[in-house]
């Protein structure tokens, strides 16, 4: 397995930092991955090796406000305004970098978490550009719910600014998620049933901070964009798509992964699968059967691209 990282400009000109895990031989196919809310691409090392190994190339950025692209703005930020279309926008650079790189090779998308809501905005744009979808730890809730939440936000951003740190919106948010694995060892057992997994999140400076009231402006809003059915209709009823999760992942509740499974099928798309692991937690790729995970994942893309339909590619994909 080989790895390199490279900046790549988006569509403002913000560098986005990437990783990129890959073997000697040619890919059989390209994941690119989108990673969740106060984490980074660096996480998925362990991914990235897995999917060179069964012939994958594994592409991840850190996304506006994470990882190392924070240096080119600010933690936990999007941006100061238009921060949601500019943060979709980004996977479209992504994705048109790697046609560039590899014009004829399959694509498929993983997001995670709030990369998982992001890659739904992005399936709504530009599904045609891709082979196959998963979303990981994702969710699915009433589109009232998205707008309550965001008049708590605007009032916060009222209260504190754009750039301040809401604990209120962290305690309406995220709260009550470790409630259901008391005793607490600690704030963020709700990750992973694995301790030594929660203890590298909290070791690691780029993990778990507080977003800024304008990034959770922007996010509910992007909520509230994908989760109308008619929206929904939008990507490509042909997609293979999977849904994954676990049962005891907090943000989900087990029952809302198989609510977004239940919508996307509505609304038309007939290759949805959807995955749920008993006892898991939020971070499937962290947890203690991740070796099982990785090899379900690994096989749904070996059967996703042995029946996918050839699409009409072209060399530059819509930014």
């Amino acid at each position: 397995m080989h790895h390199e990282a490279f900046w790549l400009n988006s569509s403002d000109a913000t560098p986005l930092y990437v990783n990129r895990w890959f073997c000697a031989q040619p890919a059989k196919a390209v994941v690119m991955l989108a990673h969740g809310m106060a984490e980074h691409s660096g996480r998925y090392a362990r991914l990235g090796a897995a999917l060179a190994a069964a012939g994958y190339e594994l592409f991840a950025h850190d996304q506006r406000g994470h990882g190392q692209t924070a240096r080119h703005g600010r933690l936990g930020h999007y941006a100061d305004e238009d921060g949601w279309n500019l943060t979709v926008g980004d996977l479209a650079c992504l994705n048109h970098h790697i046609r560039q790189r590899h014009p004829h090779a399959p694509i498929f998308l993983l997001g995670h978490s709030m990369g998982s809501y992001i890659g739904q905005a992005y399936l709504m744009r530009h599904s045609s550009s891709l082979h196959g979808a998963i979303l990981s730890g994702s969710n699915y809730q009433p589109v009232w719910l998205y707008r309550v939440a965001r008049l708590v936000a605007r009032l916060e951003r009222w209260r504190q600014g754009p750039h301040g740190h809401s604990k209120l919106i962290d305690l309406l948010s995220f709260g009550s998620f470790n409630q259901a694995f008391k005793p607490n060892r600690t704030p963020f057992d709700w990750l992973s049933r694995d301790p030594q997994e929660v203890d590298r999140y909290i070791d690691d400076p780029l993990c778990g901070f507080l977003c800024t009231n304008q990034l959770w402006l922007d996010l509910l809003a992007g909520l509230q964009q994908i989760t109308p059915p008619r929206q929904l209709t939008q990507i490509d009823g042909q997609l293979p798509l999977l849904v994954i999760g676990g049962a005891r992942d907090p943000v989900s509740a087990g029952k809302r992964l198989q609510h977004l499974a239940d919508a996307l099928r509505r609304a038309g798309l007939e290759q949805v699968h959807l995955k749920i692991y008993p006892d898991a937690r939020h971070e499937l790729l962290n947890e203690s059967n991740r070796d099982e995970v990785t090899a379900y994942l690994i096989g749904w893309l070996d059967e996703a691209l042995a029946r996918s339909r050839q699409r009409p590619r072209t060399a530059k994909e819509p930014l």
